[in-house]
Formats: C-alpha cells, sequence, structure tokens
C-alpha cells in the first residue's frame, strides 16, 4: 500500500503538535493552539461566525476594488432605484449606489471596533487585575467606580460623552471607549481573585518578585483568554452603540457611508423604498451575529473549566 508523499510529513506535523509530553515551551503552545482550533473548528456555528468576521476583514480590505460605484457618487436622475443588475441593493435618495456605501462602510465600523477594543481591553484588563490582586482599598474604590460606569445605559452614557465632545467618528470612538471598559474589569477581576491564591504565585512570592511583576508576567496573562471571549461577545454590542450613534447624527458624519446614519436616512422611505434602510440593518444584524457565533464557540475553547 502506497501513501501519498505528503501524508508522512503531515503526520509528524500532527505527531508534533499532539505529543504529551512537549520538548520546549514553544511545542507547547504550538500544541495548544492546535487543539483550540481543533475544537473550535468542531463547532459549525463557530465556523459560521469566523467566517462572517473574516468575510468582514475581506471587504473591509478590498472595499476600493471590488465596490461597482463610487460610494460618495450623487446622481439625482437615479434617486430611490429599487435593487436591479445595475444597482444590487438599489440607490437612496441623492442616488447613491447601497451596495457600494455598505461595502465601504465596513471600513467605519471595523475602524471603531478596533479602535475601541484597542483602548478598552488593556483599560479593563489593567483595573480588574490590580483590583482583584490587592483587594481592600484598592479593590472597593476602583470597583466602586465601575459600579457608577455600569449603573447608565451604555448608549445613554455615550451619548452623554458625544455631547461634551461633539459629534464624530473620533468622539464616537472616545464616548463608547469611555463606557465599554466596566464589563471588562469585572472579568478580569473574577479570574485575578481565583489566580492570586494559586500556588504558583505564592511561589512566585517568595523568589522574591515584586507585586508589578507578579501581576503582569503570570496574573494578566491567565485572565488574556477571559478577556478575548468577553471582547468577541462584546463587538456586537460596540457595532450597535456606534450605529446608534450614527443613526441620532453623533457619529460619523454625512457623507459618510456609515451603517447607522444610512438607516437614520432611509427611515422615512422605509414603507415605499425599503432597501434604503433595509440593506444597512441586515449588515449590522449580519456582522453582530458572526461575532456573537464566533464569541460563543471560543468561550467554549478557552474556558479553562
Amino acid at each position: 500500500m502506497t501513501t501519498s508523499p505528503t501524508s508522512a510529513p503531515a503526520r509528524g506535523l500532527r505527531a508534533y503538535l499532539t505529543a504529551e509530553n512537549p520538548a520546549s515551551r514553544r511545542q507547547a503552545q504550538l500544541g495548544q493552539f492546535y487543539r483550540q482550533w481543533r475544537a473550535l473548528r468542531a463547532n459549525p456555528l463557530a465556523l459560521i461566525g469566523l467566517v462572517i468576521v473574516v468575510a468582514l476583514l475581506a471587504v473591509a480590505a478590498l472595499a476600493p476594488w471590488i465596490a461597482p460605484h463610487d460610494p460618495l457618487a450623487q446622481n439625482l436622475g437615479q434617486r430611490l432605484l429599487p435593487p436591479s443588475a445595475a444597482h444590487w441593493m438599489g440607490t437612496d435618495a441623492l442616488g447613491r449606489d447601497i451596495f457600494s456605501r455598505i461595502l465601504h462602510g465596513t471600513r467605519i465600523t471595523l475602524a471603531i471596533v478596533l479602535l475601541v477594543v484597542i483602548s478598552v481591553g488593556p483599560i479593563g484588563l489593567l483595573i480588574g487585575t490590580l483590583s482583584g490582586y490587592f483587594g481592600g482599598v484598592v479593590d472597593t474604590v476602583l470597583m466602586r467606580l465601575t459600579d457608577i460606569f455600569l449603573a447608565f445605559p451604555r448608549l445613554v452614557l455615550a451619548l452623554a460623552f458625544v455631547a461634551v465632545l461633539g459629534p464624530g467618528i473620533e468622539n464616537a470612538v472616545i464616548a463608547i471607549a469611555c463606557t465599554a471598559w466596566p464589563p471588562y474589569a469585572r472579568v478580569a477581576r473574577a479570574e485575578t481573585m481565583v489566580i492570586r491564591n494559586a500556588d504558583y504565585i505564592a511561589a512566585v512570592r517568595l523568589q522574591g518578585a515584586s507585586h508589578l511583576r507578579v501581576v503582569l508576567r503570570h496574573v494578566v496573562p491567565m485572565c488574556v483568554p477571559s478577556v478575548i471571549v468577553r471582547t468577541t461577545l462584546d463587538m456586537a454590542g460596540i457595532i450597535l452603540t456606534a450605529a446608534g450613534l450614527g443613526f441620532l447624527g453623533l457619529g460619523a458624519q454625512p457623507p459618510s457611508p456609515e451603517w447607522g446614519a444610512m438607516i437614520a436616512s432611509g427611515r422615512e422611505y422605509i414603507f415605499d423604498q425599503w432597501w434604503v434602510a433595509t440593506f444597512p440593518g441586515l449588515a449590522i444584524c449580519l456582522v453582530a451575529l458572526g461575532f456573537n457565533l464566533l464569541g460563543d464557540g471560543l468561550r467554549d475553547v478557552l474556558d479553562a473549566r
């Protein structure tokens, strides 16, 4: 019986990744990633979410080349046209191609999500780990501050920040970031309160490690998987908040093709020209669904318990 030339190297790589006794830290890390990928691959819904997220990234990167029309070009002679071969999702009140605007709108949505996550994740992780590790007065002060932010609905608090800062994408990102960090801090605090009593943390302390080194080198890495899961699940809420600000005219300003603003401009035509507001709304629902499905799958894979 003959085997293909690639089967032996494939078996060798699989054996390397699934070894019960890794020879190095790198091998152990690669093996862990491989097992997590296999667990994620076994979840069909998580794969669907991953495909949606990857498609969002691809569309955002290739929007200028795959969009059939200029998203900002106006043509009043073709205003409010229904979906057709020339305009797959119809045109809006100014004759702009809705499909092209949705494709370019993925860039705005992805930029808002990434900027918020980059700023919120480390802040919430740092506050949560410090609160859970030191406890006492530090925990009381930081958690009461967190409770103050949690007491207000996110969109209402974001509206208050935007009202002070003014409309615009940059201010919308700042407003969403200021309201999105408390759940991350709560998750990190809960994880830290369990980790700080572990035997290996006590051993590190006995070796003379400072509190800062213990937190940054040993506590934070253990909290990162939970924060990643929370981040993925929270992206849908960030998208909805950004769309809500855009719908109210406080996010991206015209003529930017932001999905919430597109829904706002099409709400007065919802009964007769339904496509103007429907397709941007479907885009928001699809992307939010993709992040939620991927987040559920990552939670099952990364949860140590």
